[in-house]
């Protein structure tokens, strides 16, 4: 059962910026897993396989309604985060036994326990699991719920993506959302995690049919990061079975907790079905 949470955040102290990339995110996510399962979390740290959580960048925004906050998210930060400003983090995970796995750090939250990022103490004030207007990225649903509600004649899955968004070709990146590099992206992690496993879906049925698409580009002192944001439509076409249809949907929904591409784990490649 995939489970998108939102962790509320509140610093007790300024958050340089330094301090808020994807990098030190994961380190954080790293020791809020450790601090209930060292090994668990060593295991995590180590692994270089496709992981089973992906985190976004720290957000600062709360004015969001519905689905408007969510088309873009804030992925880079060149001002510090104020002491007392309230901040949300969305961690997703695609593995049902990791998130039984960390069952206490959710049941023994407690608010006044500082968390470090940087130099700045953090208080985790709240999480939330479950969809609520004012915050569409809380979410879960079990794998079979997400196939067995997939529709066998809904031919249009709209994506939007929320955070820069690469994909790996060869031993370079390419921005360009192919339908290979979205479908078989979104596959292989379903394949991985759900227990349903597609052994093929239909890619040669699926066609942009709308593109609205930027470059972002992410730099810091180790590295530079070039993605796309921006939304686009893919179409099924042309004759296709309902079940083969009902699959690429369920991939759709998928899309939400998995997101797409590289670095998942450090807030890039976040996405979402618009209906």
């Amino acid at each position: 059962m995939p489970h998108s949470l939102v962790l509320n955040l509140l610093p007790q102290s300024s958050i340089p910026s330094g301090f808020l990339t994807g990098r030190h995110l994961h380190a954080l996510f790293l020791t809020l897993v450790s601090s209930v399962d060292r090994t668990l979390g060593d295991r995590l740290h180590d692994s270089t396989a496709d992981k089973a959580f992906t985190l976004s960048p720290l957000q600062t925004n709360f004015a969001s309604q519905g689905t408007r906050g969510i088309s873009k998210l804030q992925h880079s930060h060149q001002q510090p985060i104020s002491a007392g400003t309230p901040c949300w983090w969305r961690v997703s995970l695609l593995d049902d036994t990791l998130f039984s796995q960390l069952t206490q750090l959710w049941l023994n939250l407690n608010p006044n326990h500082p968390w470090h990022l940087g130099p700045a103490d953090l208080y985790i004030t709240s999480i939330q699991g479950t969809p609520q207007s004012s915050q569409p990225w809380a979410n879960a649903c079990s794998y079979t719920q997400l196939y067995e509600q997939a529709s066998e004649s809904d031919r249009t899955i709209d994506f939007i993506f929320s955070t820069p968004t690469a994909f790996r070709q060869g031993k370079f990146d390419t921005t360009l959302p192919t339908r290979e590099c979205v479908f078989n992206s979104l596959l292989s992690r379903w394949n991985k995690y759900s227990g349903i496993e597609f052994p093929q879906i239909s890619i040669e049925s699926i066609f942009p049919s709308f593109v609205n698409i930027r470059t972002e580009i992410l730099a810091d002192s180790r590295s530079k990061f070039i993605g796309i944001v921006g939304e686009v439509t893919y179409r099924i076409l042309g004759e296709i079975e309902p079940i083969q249809i009902k699959q690429l949907n369920a991939l759709g929904e998928f899309a939400l907790y998995a997101g797409v591409g590289r670095k998942t784990p450090m807030g890039m490649g976040m996405m979402w079905r618009r209906h």
